[in-house]
């Protein structure tokens, strides 16, 4: 194993600090427990957003932190949930007074540490509430979760809830407007090898050069099927047609599409699979209005990539289209 790392004890601690001195203008990041939150928080009178989960998955999600976007974010350990007290903290940090919104990922060990904080910061008045996102295509009742897995459409729920809570939106439409998101987003992912955890040393699963995994989570989890390598043309047909068929979408559907590296794929790989997929909702009469081609939602240094798409509304694109300034995705600023 190879890694640019000191020790791996502090692997999250020490990247934080990076985060916090690369993005001082953008946010701060508090220690023990460890959360990021944006510069100016907490905004007085709006909604607050804040997300969490393994770190492992960079950008995702104290990359998304700062205008426009999420006020907080909590990274647990590598593919370790945040615990009740990072999230319980972060939430008392960015409370302006207007409510506090959760966006959970379905695995059940950030499920029920958002609650057991919820619980707590709504015993000390805080109004809190959550959102669960399952748009995971691939398996149902994974390894860490109960149903569905939640994905990539986590990314754009945080994009345009943040919008909305940066409008002015209430606590009850922002929840309304979430709830539409997870509803209409769908995700698959695969892989064509494995990553490889700090602490373990060692990839999470042996793959061999000529095999791939269909369906995989972001954690490194088993997908549907492990089969022989396949052209690029034919690995996004086999996805595209599981996602399409799951809506369903339909002709004049129009979709926002996020084409997601797993961390060690080229950008070049990313654009071959992205016109793929252009073609396939061309021929299908489904227009794409807005992409987003690149690493989001990583799995440290798995080869592969995830496909996402959102059916979107005159709503949803305008809060899609709204100003946004985060480390990682920033426009119209």
């Amino acid at each position: 194993m190879k890694k640019l790392i000191n020790k791996t004890e502090n692997l999250v601690k020490e990247s934080l600090a990076g985060v916090a001195a690369a993005h001082a203008d953008l946010v701060k990041v508090h220690y023990d427990p460890n959360f990021v939150v944006r510069i100016d928080a907490p905004v007085r009178g709006k909604v607050a957003i804040i997300s969490g989960g393994g770190s492992g998955h960079e950008p995702m999600h104290g990359g998304f932190v700062g205008r426009g976007m999420l006020d907080a974010a909590c990274p647990g350990d590598v593919f370790t949930s945040p615990t009740p007290d990072q999230m319980e903290a972060a939430t008392k940090a960015v409370d302006g007074g207007a409510g506090v919104l959760h966006i959970v990922k379905n695995y059940t060990g950030d499920i029920l540490n958002f609650e057991m904080a919820a619980e707590l910061c709504q015993a000390a008045g805080i109004e809190v509430a959550a959102v669960v996102i399952d748009d995971d295509v691939a398996v149902k009742d994974s390894l860490y979760t109960a149903g569905r897995r939640g994905v990539g459409t986590t990314v754009l729920a945080e994009k345009i809830c943040g919008a909305a809570a940066e409008r002015g939106d209430n606590l009850a439409k922002v929840v309304d407007v979430c709830r539409k998101v997870n509803a209409n987003g769908r995700t698959m992912g695969m892989a064509l090898t494995s990553c490889t955890v700090p602490a373990a040393g060692r990839p999470t699963f042996e793959i061999s050069d000529t095999e791939m995994e269909i369906g995989i989570g972001i954690h490194g989890e088993p997908g549907r099927e492990r089969m022989a390598l396949k052209p690029a043309k034919e690995i996004v047909e086999m996805m595209a047609n599981v996602i399409l068929s799951d809506l369903p979408f339909k002709s004049g559907d129009q979709v926002i599409v996020m084409v997601n590296g797993m961390g060690a794929t080229p950008l070049m790989e990313l654009y071959l699979v992205y016109n793929e997929l252009n073609k396939i909702c061309q021929a299908k009469g489904i227009t794409i209005v807005r992409q987003l081609v690149g690493n989001y939602i990583t799995s440290l240094d798995m080869a592969g990539c995830s496909i996402t798409l959102l059916k979107v509304d005159e709503e949803l694109l305008t809060l899609w289209d709204a100003p946004v300034h985060t480390p990682a995705l920033r426009w119209g600023v």
